[in-house]
């Protein structure tokens, strides 16, 4: 835990659900964070980073906008001065099925979900090579592994990513800098509160995952630490699965 201490964070969606506790995870960890995010983090969360004795900086943006990147760094520099470790975790889905899915719809979700991650990780990964390195950690999905049902778009960007995440990882390696991944699986947040709400999808749901039980939101925080810590140092292009055994199975 102790090993993130002077370390600099970007996390993305960081106002809610598993970005929040990630963000949280890291400030505990020792780490100084830039909360990125539509809305502003609650009360309650201010008040548990400012627990933590770590700085904690509110960043808005859009990230549907390809505009939202430079900013997002520049805000990081201007709180902390560096940026050691950047977590994609931002991210929509956009259910409907593909024969009457629209474009405005894919390209809504391809680009928070793939085309802006992927540039801000190009943009901090070029910082971090002026510090000696740095980690990114890329928020994948069991749907980089599974097509599903009703979310081609989703499938299409969380495979994208996974791929992308091992591509900037052979190239960024030789400069230190890790590239990896945590692909969640059925995990209780605002993105699959349809899922829950439906009977007998949730019960499928549960009675496919051998724990039987759909994931907290802090359940990936370990996943992320570890991967932004040096424990992590020789790793690099790895997906790590937090899913219950969904995969396994």
């Amino acid at each position: 835990m102790d090993d993130l201490k002077g370390k600099a964070a970007i996390v993305t969606g960081a106002s809610r659900g598993m970005g929040a506790a990630i963000a949280l995870g890291l400030a505990q960890a020792g780490a100084d964070v830039l909360l990125v995010s539509r809305s502003a983090p609650t009360a309650e969360a201010i008040d548990q980073f400012a627990a933590t004795g770590q700085r904690a900086t509110h960043h808005a943006a859009d990230l549907s906008e390809m505009a939202s990147i430079e900013p997002i760094l520049a805000a990081a520099l201007a709180a902390f001065g560096r940026v050691d470790i950047l977590i994609n975790n931002a991210g929509i889905a956009r259910r409907g099925a593909f024969l009457d899915y629209t474009e405005t719809d894919w390209d809504a979700v391809l680009t928070i979900n793939l085309k802006v991650p992927t540039f801000l990780a190009q943009a901090c990964a070029r910082q971090m090579m002026t510090q000696g390195g740095g980690k990114i950690i890329n928020m994948c999905s069991l749907l980089s592994y599974q097509g599903g049902v009703l979310v081609s778009a989703y499938a299409a960007a969380k495979h994208g990513l996974a791929g992308i995440t091992r591509a900037m990882a052979n190239e960024l390696a030789p400069h230190h800098i890790n590239v990896n991944g945590i692909a969640p699986g059925y995990i209780s947040t605002d993105l699959t509160a349809a899922l829950q709400a439906d009977p007998a999808r949730d019960r499928a749901i549960r009675d496919r995952i051998p724990e039987g039980h759909w994931g907290e939101p802090s359940a990936v925080v370990g996943a992320a630490l570890f991967l932004a810590g040096s424990g992590a140092d020789y790793i690099h292009g790895h997906i790590l699965n937090v899913d219950g055994g969904w995969l396994a199975r």
